[in-house]
Order: C-alpha cells, then sequence, then structure tokens
C-alpha cells in the first residue's frame, strides 16, 4: 500500500493534457550520477533544466533534446517518462551517428511496444546495448524535494539501459 502518493501520468492522461512537471521532473541522485560517470565521463546531459542537469552541457525543454544532435558525445539520459518511445528512438540514432547514450528507464514497462522494438531484441549479447537492473527502488528528487530528503521515490524499479558505442 502506498500511502500518501499523489504522482500519476498515464498515457490516457497525458493524450488529453500532457504531462505533469511533477512527474516528469524526476532529478537524478548524485551518488547514481557519479557512478555511472566514472564508467562513461559523461559531457552531455539530453534531458535536464539548470536546476538539475548532471552535465556543463545540457538539453532542456526549450531546447528539445529529441530535435538536437547528441552525437558524438557521451550522453547521460533521464528523460521524462510521459514520451519515453520517442527518448529511445533518439538514442538509437544517435548511438548509430557516433554517441555513447545511458538512460534511465522504468523497469516495469518491458511489456511495452518500445521495450519490445528498441531493446529486447538488441540487449545483453543479442546487440549493441545493454541492461542493468537496480536491485532497489530509486529515490529521486522532485520539485519541492530537490535533494530527495523524505521519500521520492517512483512506485516502480530503475533500470539503466545503455548503449555504447565502440570508437573505430
Amino acid at each position: 500500500m502506498m500511502l500518501g502518493f499523489k504522482i500519476e501520468n498515464h498515457p490516457q492522461q497525458t493524450a488529453k493534457r500532457g504531462a505533469k512537471d511533477t512527474v516528469d521532473e524526476r532529478i537524478t541522485p548524485q551518488w547514481l550520477f557519479d557512478a555511472m560517470d566514472a564508467r562513461f565521463h559523461f559531457t552531455l546531459d539530453a534531458a535536464a533544466n539548470s536546476a538539475n542537469t548532471k552535465c556543463e552541457r545540457f538539453y532542456d525543454i526549450a531546447m528539445d533534446g529529441l530535435a538536437q544532435p547528441w552525437a558524438p558525445n557521451s550522453v547521460w539520459c533521464n528523460p521524462p517518462y510521459s514520451n519515453i518511445a520517442a527518448w529511445v528512438e533518439k538514442a538509437w540514432c544517435e548511438h548509430r551517428l557516433g554517441a555513447t547514450v545511458v538512460m534511465l528507464l522504468p523497469a516495469n514497462r518491458t511489456e511495452q511496444r518500445w521495450w519490445q522494438d528498441h531493446i529486447e531484441p538488441f540487449r545483453d549479447g543479442k546487440g549493441p546495448l545493454r541492461t542493468e537492473f537496480y536491485a532497489r527502488r530509486i529515490n529521486f528528487g522532485v520539485p519541492g524535494n530537490e535533494a530527495a530528503k523524505f521519500n521520492s521515490s517512483p512506485p516502480f524499479g530503475i533500470v539503466a539501459v545503455i548503449f555504447e558505442h565502440a570508437p573505430n
């Protein structure tokens, strides 16, 4: 039972009125980013704003990370979960152009079309990407609780999807 849980962003809701910023703006915990950054040395945060970016160079909502080039950067992407399919497709395109992309995605969406089309057939030895599932729910910062001092984890686990570009 999740007493007091108020954040929701179901696809049927977003289709009618758009996403809620309080749902899409999940601030990655610094410890998680630091661990990944030590491995991939990120040069671009593709879905951020000036208050929550993890890299010096970033795209915010006005710049529209989906419309900008990512390659040949090493890209950190904690995308808005109201539009995951478009961000995964963009990661694929930019990976083919030379980007390494690490995305944080909901681990409970593996039945959805974007996962079945763009991740499942190619992950973990079957193609150019791999997945790393976190063993526990991650406590993200949210507007009004940026430092995640009180429980602000989403009601699902998280998976890092890694499109690693091997230099030629």
